[in-house]
């Protein structure tokens, strides 16, 4: 059962909640990072990517990059730009993203229940992405930036954070992508009921966070006997249908150097293939084709994947199986330069600039997976493909740690 576990936050007051709160480290390059913490000394930026305070030059996996966040830590509570609270409590996070609202809890998930599939993932983590984080939590003594994650809505779970949020927000504020964000403490009582809740709930998965989870994990391990709260790692956890999950679109390029007609009659060739009124796919096992110029619309042959197959019928896994490996060659998506992938957010106009000024052969604009597939695949304990979702909104970083 999902136990959960109220903490004491170090968090912003709400005056400089909007100086300090962040993107994820994860969705910003170092020179992007760079540009949007200049002249904030409060970023939150300059914990979850130190290098910003050091030379242009600096690799973002030196060993003084790490010690760098550990500093600029010290220094934001030193400052007071963060304060710890004195008692735990669990938190309630709400945002708006448009027309979409999702409302999660903010509470220590155990490692434990990681360990022991309680907590199911979907996905492969990357070694050297996963051990960048290990060196970063254990630098901090912190879980700086929460894991995503979900669980089948409960009316009951619904009604009680729909309570919390009848009291006014602490934070209120909308970040710079339009966003709005606003926070609750949980009072104890509610925060007791809401503990007695999730006990009931038989499984969490990891949304998103997949890396910051599994160092989490090794984290745990590797302080094992000593003291502080590393038996657990910083969550969001959402119920399913308020999830928002964007196409994550893919960039081609042909080693072979042909012409778009020849790419157009390979995809044909295992494909109904034609033109497209706009890029994005209307439904499922349906793929956007930019090439040559132009949108296409190639739509999936039943007969040409395993329906019954949670991984094999997922959109993303038949665009590898059926164009970037037979078509380009791509065996390994992860490790080969001739695919990129596109965050959906960045929508058909981004795809268009960067097959023009960068010379990609093709682009793939997918449907997005479903919440269901995602917890299906999680279900039958097999993986993703890489790159099958795009959350969005996004969690605002440093708007709550976890220090241990």
């Amino acid at each position: 059962m999902a136990a959960l576990r109220p903490f004491r936050a170090l968090r912003p007051a709400p005056a400089g909640a909007i100086r300090v709160a962040s993107p994820p480290y994860d969705v910003v390059s170092t020179a992007e990072a760079r540009a949007l913490a200049r002249g904030n000394a409060d970023s939150y930026l300059r914990v979850s990517r130190p290098e910003v305070d050091l030379p242009e030059a600096t690799d973002e996996h030196d060993p003084a990059v790490y010690e760098q966040g550990r500093r600029n830590l010290e220094e934001f509570v030193a400052r007071g730009v963060l304060r710890q609270d004195p008692a735990p409590h669990f938190y309630v996070y709400a945002q708006r993203m448009g027309a979409h609202f999702q409302t999660g809890l903010v509470a220590c998930a155990s490692v434990e229940e990681y360990l022991s599939d309680v907590i199911r993932k979907h996905e492969k983590t990357r070694p050297d992405k996963e051990d960048d984080r290990t060196r970063h939590i254990d630098s901090l003594s912190a879980h700086d930036e929460p894991v995503f994650l979900t669980y089948p809505a409960r009316p009951e779970i619904d009604a009680a954070v729909e309570a919390v949020k009848r009291a006014p927000p602490e934070y209120d504020l909308a970040t710079a992508d339009g966003v709005e964000h606003r926070l609750w403490v949980v009072p104890e009582r509610a925060g007791a009921e809401l503990a007695r809740l999730f006990g009931e709930v038989p499984v969490l998965y990891v949304a998103d966070g997949h890396h910051r989870s599994a160092a989490a994990a090794r984290v745990h391990a590797a302080r094992a006997g000593r003291a502080g709260e590393h038996d657990v790692f910083l969550a969001v956890v959402f119920p399913h249908d308020q999830m928002q999950i964007l196409a994550y679109n893919r960039l081609v390029r042909d080693g072979q150097g042909r012409r778009p007609e020849a790419l157009l009659e390979a995809l044909g060739a295992r494909m109904d293939v034609g033109p497209a009124e706009r890029p994005e796919p209307e439904a499922p096992l349906m793929f956007g084709i930019l090439c040559g110029g132009r949108w296409w619309r190639a739509r999936v042959r039943p007969a040409s994947y395993d329906a019954r197959d949670p991984v094999a019928s997922l959109d993303c896994s038949i665009a590898q199986d059926q164009i970037l490996e037979p078509i380009f060659g791509i065996g390994d998506p992860r490790r080969d330069d001739r695919v990129d992938f596109v965050g959906g957010i960045r929508g058909a106009r981004e795809l268009e600039r960067r097959v023009a000024a960068e010379g990609w052969s093709m682009a793939l604009y997918l449907f997005p997976t479903r919440i269901e597939q995602l917890m299906a695949v999680s279900d039958a304990g097999l993986l993703m493909p890489p790159k099958s979702t795009w959350f969005e909104p996004k969690l605002r970083s440093g708007l709550f740690v976890h220090a241990f």
